[in-house]
């Protein structure tokens, strides 16, 4: 095999390491930045980081900072420790919807779970629709939570593909208080790796 035909060749395969459910922007990140290989979801960021440090994944895709809220923590401060190398720093927008059950209409919703960095980007879009936030671990979690719940006066804030994974319906597009909404997403490797 020549040089030319092994560089036309895809990447081999291996496993990615998220934090989040699936539909969480992390698994939206890994689908479309490293779409060869096989994402795996991870509860907590320590977590997914451990994954790649113990071998059990060969890389991570975790955010960092986003243009509303700043530094996303405590992802950030786990990556600085981790003693994980960066292989690939990429930015990518950030699109928060509003979603409930099909029955729920945006009157009968009392209050909106998601990630914490989710909710700190539609502070402004909550209060106007005077939304209670609630924090919980994730919004791919949280969307598939409130579709478990099938209570109508809960709403969950993820991508706008958690909906459709999870049975519910968009009550709003676009609810990030920013039309320039994006995260930065560090592609982690174990040393040398």
């Amino acid at each position: 095999m020549s040089h030319a035909d092994k560089a036309a060749e895809p990447p081999a395969s291996g496993r990615v390491a998220y934090q989040g459910a699936p539909g969480a922007f992390s698994h939206e990140a890994c689908l479309a930045l490293r779409p060869w290989d096989v994402p795996a979801p991870f509860e907590t960021f320590a977590e997914a980081l451990d994954a790649v440090a113990s071998g059990d994944c060969d890389c991570a895709l975790i955010p960092v900072e986003n243009t509303t809220i700043g530094v996303v923590e405590p992802a950030a401060s786990l990556v600085a420790a981790s003693g994980l190398e960066v292989a690939a720093d990429v930015w990518r927008p950030i699109r928060l919807a509003l979603m409930a059950i099909p029955e729920a209409r945006l009157s009968d919703l009392r209050t909106a779970e998601s990630h914490p960095a989710a909710l700190g980007q539609c502070v402004a879009a909550l209060a106007a629709l005077g939304l209670t936030p609630v924090e919980v671990f994730d919004t791919a979690g949280a969307a598939q939570a409130v579709a478990e719940a099938g209570d109508r006066s809960r709403a969950a804030i993820a991508p706008a593909a958690a909906a459709d994974i999870y049975g519910l319906s968009i009550l709003r597009n676009d609810l990030q208080d920013s039309a320039d909404n994006r995260t930065r997403f560090l592609l982690l490797t174990r040393a040398g790796a």
